[in-house]
């Protein structure tokens, strides 16, 4: 999808669009062992190689919405991530995206933050992952700098 195409869908298109985009780029990304999960683990892997991550989502839900250490984290998240020119979006169930990016053995308890990051052998092309940075960049040019995303439903 090239931009010009981003560009004339109607907004509620574009949110059903890139939310299905987004699950197909994260169960991908699992599949291909491209996922680190967890506010730590995240900022462990910004802190060592940053270059290696493509592309960062936050989650957020109504539990954690006044926890004064995790919004402390996802502001050097989204602060690093700015720095380094990398994508990126909230989503508001963060239940839907523990279940999409987890293992039916474990349960993820810290689905706050999660990265897609670049195999060792290169960079992976996918056309989902790239029609998200499309999304990201149209929304920072309307000064929406992480925008929302909505998850679909099971």
């Amino acid at each position: 999808m090239t931009l010009e195409e981003v560009l004339i869908q109607k907004p509620s298109e574009r949110a059903q669009c890139t939310g299905k985009a987004l699950e197909e780029v994260l169960v991908t990304a699992k599949d291909n062992d491209s996922l680190t999960v967890g506010v730590y683990e995240c900022a462990k892997v910004m802190n060592l190689d940053p270059d290696s991550v493509s592309f960062c989502v936050l989650a957020m839900d109504e539990e954690f919405e006044y926890d004064i250490a995790l919004q402390i984290h996802f502001t050097l998240i989204q602060s690093f991530c700015f720095d380094n020119d990398i994508s990126i979006v909230r989503v508001s169930d963060m239940q839907r995206l523990a279940e999409i990016v987890g293992d039916k053995a474990e349960q993820l308890e810290d689905a706050h933050c999660v990265l897609i990051t670049n195999p060792a052998e290169g960079s992976w092309e996918d056309p989902a992952l790239e029609k998200l940075h499309l999304f990201c960049e149209e929304s920072r040019r309307l000064n929406d700098w992480v925008p929302e995303i909505s998850l679909p439903g099971r």
